[in-house]
């Protein structure tokens, strides 16, 4: 047969199956008590539907950052590291003809990277490490069996010539030698797989996997579960890289774990978890829950329509009278104002009823579903949503209230405006109640007319949702100064501009940690943009800032805390928490020009909160930043560092 990547591959046969069974068998008993649980656990759960989708994740985050490179070479390999290479050059040699089997020819010149050291690449470094660890010394003095039947499948042997080897970047050693292996003898670890795989599925060993802790112990059974697929794809690694003539420059002990590794990963990936193994998860997760939880993520939408529900997304839902919620069995399906996208959810579980009703939210629904089994996920009608907001509400059945959050559902000028907040808490069985309803012609009853509804200021901060500034930023406008003078009061100076991809390069590569800032002229004011900082939070810089007039700035990180601050002729005049101005001294709040930056402005909601500061420093300075302030000021792509 042909395997995935191209290469010619014989079915493996019922006699070399046969002949691997004893060594394979006795290995995996003297393998099996040397791999340690944590690894073993992480492998065994590979086969779970969550770690599949995180291994996916980190595979595609890690792709390319690491390659060895197998090359003939007609004179002794050189190479120099340039210094500013991001990862550096680990290992480089020659060797000479009758070490080094020639490397066979692929039919296809760019092939796909085996399955085996895929897998083990998307493992990262510090697991097949530690597992190294653990099995080198006794891999390292196994004896390799002997197995007639063996030869037939390994690839051909050596010609002469010189070679040279090169590996590249962060990987783990059992991933450098089994990439080296694949280099010099490609198909090597396809066969491993194949025997693996075979092997998983024979009658004499097919027990011994399925072999399980009695105790319903999660972290056992899945350590247990990969263990023992690991001791076999060890055990066959071993027999097979053996006698492959590999030369002595490569680690095999190293190769062999590496490359068994991969093995293991791929089957346990293919393989059902164990029976037991549900039940001791629920468990495990029912002993861990706590509330209150909180999680945020977007969800797409398609048709209409997101989901709170367990299992699979139902497959119809009627539209609902109340115009945003339907219950269904298992959960509920929330109709959305846009047909197909996205959509942006705040999730929040409770272990009791909300005091009250939160302000700000233009439709609020509440209604009553039942659990069967708990562990409700908010999903779109593909079945997918970001990990944070799978399996969240409590792991129990019964009766459960959900209040349905919503606004910017006719926001169709404004995609991102559209919003949702899902509360959810044990309750019993109740009717249905409105709390709260929005005047849209798709949700009203013939003859009902609709209000005129004015948009909310913050709406002309929206575009930063979608900026280099959405995730944390601090933007200060100060008004009565030049911008060498708000340089200053940040601690920067204006004789030392330099790049920003300079500085981000410096904080990148971890050597410091240091604070920068960007500015503007716009006129009659100065903007200050700092990415990921808050400097300009700090009332020192805003009293020296707005000594020759008014300062203020807007603060806001990725952990959704804030702080606006307000600054006249050197004076800091509040700084606060958007959402606890009532807290604020009533001298303050009182004082004109803080009453009037802040009017209107619904602080508690904290929905928009970052767009509702920046109104709030537009207002006081008389000034704000647009987006394209923000373009001029990437475009010139120029920093100052703040020095302490």
């Amino acid at each position: 047969m042909v395997s995935e990547r191209g290469y010619a591959v014989l079915d493996v046969s019922d006699r070399l199956v046969d002949e691997l069974l004893p060594p394979v068998a006795a290995a995996m008993r003297a393998l099996g008590g040397l791999i340690p649980s944590g690894p073993a656990a992480r492998l065994g759960r590979l086969g779970t539907p969550d770690e599949a989708r995180q291994e996916r994740r980190s595979t595609l985050g890690r792709a390319g950052h690491g390659r060895v490179a197998v090359r003939s070479l007609q004179a002794p390999v050189a190479a120099q590291r340039k210094s500013a290479a991001p990862v550096g050059l680990r290992r480089l040699g020659t060797l000479n003809p009758q070490e080094l089997p020639r490397v066979a020819q692929r039919p296809d010149p760019t092939p796909a990277e085996p399955a085996t050291t895929a897998a083990l690449r998307g493992l990262g470094p510090l697991l097949p490490e530690r597992l190294l660890g653990a099995l080198e010394l006794t891999v390292a003095s196994a004896d390799t069996p002997d197995l007639p039947g063996l030869a037939t499948y390994l690839p051909p042997p050596p010609a002469g010539g010189r070679f040279g080897f090169a590996s590249t970047g962060q990987e783990s050693e059992p991933l450098t030698a089994a990439l080296l292996v694949e280099g010099l003898r490609p198909g090597l670890a396809d066969l491993v797989l194949a025997l693996t795989r075979r092997l998983a599925a024979h009658p004499s060993v097919a027990p011994l996997l399925a072999r399980m802790p009695d105790a319903g112990d999660e972290p056992a059974i899945a350590a247990q579960h990969g263990r023992t697929h690991l001791a076999l794809a060890v055990a066959v690694a071993h027999t097979v890289v053996g006698p492959a003539q590999v030369p002595p420059v490569v680690d095999r002990a190293a190769a062999v774990v590496g490359i068994g590794i991969g093995a293991a990963a791929v089957v346990l990936r293919e393989t059902p978890m164990p029976p037991t193994y549900a039940p001791a998860l629920l468990e495990k997760v029912r002993a861990e829950y706590l509330l209150p939880r909180q999680s945020y993520g977007t969800v797409p939408v398609s048709g209409h329509r997101f989901a709170l529900v367990e299992g699979a997304f139902p497959d119809a839902a009627d539209l609902p009278d109340n115009a945003l919620v339907t219950v269904v069995d298992g959960g509920a399906v929330i109709r959305t104002g846009r047909a197909d996208g996205a959509v942006r959810v705040h999730l929040t579980v409770l272990a009791e009823a909300p005091p009250e009703v939160a302000a700000g939210w233009e439709e609020v629904v509440e209604v009553s579903w039942r659990a069967a089994e708990g562990l409700a996920s908010v999903l779109g009608p593909d079945g997918t949503s970001e990990p944070q907001l799978r399996a969240q509400t409590p792991p129990w059945p019964g009766d459960y209230r959900l209040r349905v959050h919503a606004r910017g559902r006719a926001a169709t000028e404004d995609p991102d405006a559209e919003t949702y907040e899902l509360m959810v808490w044990a309750a019993p069985a109740a009717a249905e109640v409105v709390h709260r309803r929005a005047d849209r012609p798709g949700d009203r009853v013939p003859g009902e007319t609709a209000p005129v509804r004015a948009p909310g200021p913050e709406q002309a901060y929206r575009w930063i949702r979608r900026s280099s500034l959405s995730e944390a930023a601090t933007v200060t406008v100060t008004t009565g100064a030049t911008v060498e003078e708000v340089l200053n009061a940040f601690g920067a100076d204006p004789k030392r501009p330099e790049p920003i991809p300079s500085i981000e390069e410096d904080l990148f590569a971890g050597d410091a940690n240091f604070p920068w800032v960007t500015v503007l002229d716009a006129g009659p004011a100065i903007l200050a943009v700092e990415f990921n900082g808050f400097r300009g939070s700090q009332g020192s810089v805003l009293r020296r800032a707005s000594a020759g007039g008014r300062s203020a700035s807007m603060f806001w990180n990725a952990h959704a805390l804030t702080r606006l601050s307000f600054a006249e002729h050197g004076r800091l005049l509040a700084a606060f928490e958007p959402g606890t101005v009532g807290d604020l001294d009533p001298k303050v709040a009182a004082e004109p020009a803080i009453a009037a930056a802040l009017a209107g402005l619904d602080l508690d909601d904290h929905v928009d909160r970052r767009q509702k500061g920046l109104v709030a420093v537009e207002r006081f300075t008389g000034h704000g930043i647009r987006a394209a302030d923000l373009d001029r000021i990437t475009a010139a792509g120029i920093g100052y560092r703040i020095v302490p």
